[in-house]
């Protein structure tokens, strides 16, 4: 899978989705790092990727609609968390993308589930 991490991510999680096989950019690598979501999320349809995030902005279903996208996961994490909690997110959404289709839907990863909401018909 084809996945773009945002800025808000880090080394830790890169080599999860890396290790798990994934296609994975980031925005840092991009220099998008500081840029409008917009810009980022047009980024990512232009590559044809997944955006991986923590930023609950993206899950904003009529600003950034997923039916329109690779698919957006958004990380579900606490304010204060562990490099450990966010990789274990970051692996249970590596490996879920092997196996089921995330392309026009928005993931919500939290520990021990994902919740998946379909994107707006228009």
């Amino acid at each position: 899978m084809r996945v773009k991490l945002d800025e808000n991510l880090g080394r830790s999680v890169f080599q999860v989705f890396r290790q798990e096989g994934h296609d994975t950019s980031t925005v840092f690598e991009q220099e998008l790092s500081g840029e409008a979501d917009s810009k980022i999320f047009a980024a990512c349809l232009d590559e044809e990727r997944v955006l991986i995030t923590l930023d609950h902005d993206f899950g904003n279903l009529l600003r950034f609609p997923p039916s329109k996208s690779g698919g957006t996961v958004i990380l579900e994490a606490p304010p204060s968390v562990s490099y450990s909690f966010l990789a274990d997110l970051a692996r249970m959404a590596a490996r879920e993308l092997k196996s089921r289709p995330v392309q026009g839907q928005l993931w919500i990863v939290q520990p021990g589930r994902i919740r998946v909401r379909l994107g707006l018909e228009e």
